[in-house]
C-alpha cells in the first residue's frame, strides 16, 4: 500500500534484475520523445536508475517534451534525466534533437481524434515518419495501442500479434498509420524497429481502475456493456517498453503488452464497492466482446508482471479510500464505437 505520490514513483521506478541485465548488455544514450505524458516520467526516471545499476552513470537519458508543467521538468532533472523543451509538432526540423542509438517514442493523440481527425493523424502517423528519417540509425522502440485489434470474445483469451489489425475510428486508424510508418523506415532504411501494443496500464492515479473505482465511490452507475477488460501495473509495462529495444529489428518486432488476467468489470467494482463501502449501481447489459489482447509473448521474454491484478484493485481501492491525488484524465476504456 501507499501513502503518497513519492511512494508509488519510487515503486514504479525500480528496477528489476532482468532489467538492469538487460541495459547492462546495451551502450549508448537513450532519447525519449513524449515524456512529459503519463508514462515518461516515471519510465525516464527508470531508465535512469536501471542504466546506473547497470554500471552505465555515463550513458544520458534525454527526455523530450513540451514541458508545460516546470515542476515535472524540475522532477526528472532531479532525478538525473537530462530535459529538453522542444515542441516535436512546432518544429519540423529535429536535428536539434540529441543523437542517441536507443530511441523510444511515446506521443500520442487520442482524446478528441473523433472530431479532430486531421490532427490525429498528424500526431500519430505523419510525425513518426519524421522521427523515423531523423532516427534512421537508431532502434526505435514505438508506442502503440491494443485498439488497433478487432474486438474478441473474452473465451477466445484475447488477440495475439497474429490476429490482423482491425481498427475502429480515427484514432484507432491513425495508430495503426504509426506503425506502418515506423515499418517503412525498418524495410526502407533498415532501422530496427519494436512495436509495444499496449492496453491498459495502471499508476493508482489514472488508468481504468481508477475510472471504475472513482465511479464507484462516488456512488455512479457502473456500466458493464463492455464486460471485460485487460491492465497492466505500469512498472512492468515501463521495463518491457525499455527491454524491448532489444529486440528491435528491420523485421520489425511486434508486442502486446497487457496483464495476463481476464478481469470482469462487474467483478472488479463489486470488490471496490465492498472495500470503500458504498452502494453498487450496475447498468447495461454485457455485450459479447471486448478489447482483449494476449500478451504471452511478452510474459515468454520478460517473465509475469510483479504485481497481480488482485493487488492493484486492493491499491486502487486503499489510494481512493486515502483521498490521494488523482489525474481526473479518464481512459475511456469502455468506448466501443472507436470515438474518442
Amino acid at each position: 500500500m501507499f501513502s503518497s505520490e513519492a511512494e508509488l514513483e519510487a515503486r514504479l521506478t525500480a528496477p528489476s534484475d532482468g532489467l538492469v541485465a538487460d541495459l547492462a548488455r546495451g551502450s549508448g544514450d537513450l532519447v525519449i520523445l513524449g515524456a512529459g505524458g503519463k508514462m515518461g516520467p516515471t519510465l525516464s526516471v527508470l531508465a535512469r536508475k536501471g542504466l546506473d545499476a547497470a554500471g552505465r552513470e555515463g550513458d544520458q537519458v534525454f527526455a523530450v517534451s513540451r514541458y508545460s508543467d516546470p515542476d515535472a521538468r524540475e522532477r526528472l532533472e532531479a532525478s538525473g534525466v537530462r530535459t529538453i523543451a522542444f515542441d516535436l509538432l512546432g518544429d519540423d526540423d529535429l536535428a536539434g534533437l540529441p543523437d542517441a542509438p536507443n530511441v523510444i517514442f511515446m506521443v500520442g493523440a487520442k482524446f478528441g481524434a473523433a472530431t479532430n481527425g486531421s490532427w490525429a493523424w498528424e500526431v500519430n502517423a505523419a510525425l513518426p515518419d519524421r522521427v523515423a528519417r531523423r532516427y534512421r540509425d537508431s532502434a526505435i522502440s514505438a508506442m502503440s495501442t491494443g485498439n488497433v485489434y478487432p474486438f474478441v470474445s473474452a473465451a477466445s483469451g484475447g488477440a495475439d500479434e497474429s490476429v490482423a489489425p482491425a481498427p475502429l475510428g480515427e484514432y484507432a486508424m491513425s495508430c495503426l498509420g504509426r506503425e506502418r510508418v515506423f515499418e517503412f523506415g525498418a524495410v526502407t532504411r533498415g532501422t530496427p524497429v519494436s512495436i509495444v501494443r499496449l492496453n491498459y496500464a495502471v499508476d493508482l492515479r489514472y488508468g481504468v481502475l481508477a475510472d471504475i473505482g472513482s465511479a464507484v465511490l462516488a456512488g455512479d452507475p457502473v456500466s458493464v456493456a463492455t464486460g471485460n477488460v485487460n491492465v497492466v501495473w505500469q512498472g512492468y509495462a515501463n521495463e518491457v517498453v525499455l527491454r524491448s529495444l532489444g529486440h528491435a529489428s528491420n523485421e520489425v518486432f511486434t508486442l502486446n503488452l497487457t496483464g495476463p488476467e481476464t478481469l470482469s468489470v462487474e467483478k472488479i467494482a463489486r470488490r471496490f464497492a465492498a472495500v470503500l463501502g458504498r452502494e453498487l449501481e450496475l447498468v447495461d447489459e454485457p455485450a459479447p466482446t471486448a478489447l482483449l489482447n494476449d500478451a504471452a509473448r511478452s510474459f515468454e521474454l520478460f517473465g509475469y508482471p510483479d504485481v497481480s491484478a488482485n493487488t492493484l484493485i486492493e491499491w486502487q481501492a486503499e489510494w481512493l479510500r486515502q483521498g490521494l491525488p488523482t489525474s481526473g484524465k479518464p481512459t475511456k476504456w469502455a468506448v466501443r464505437d472507436g470515438r474518442f
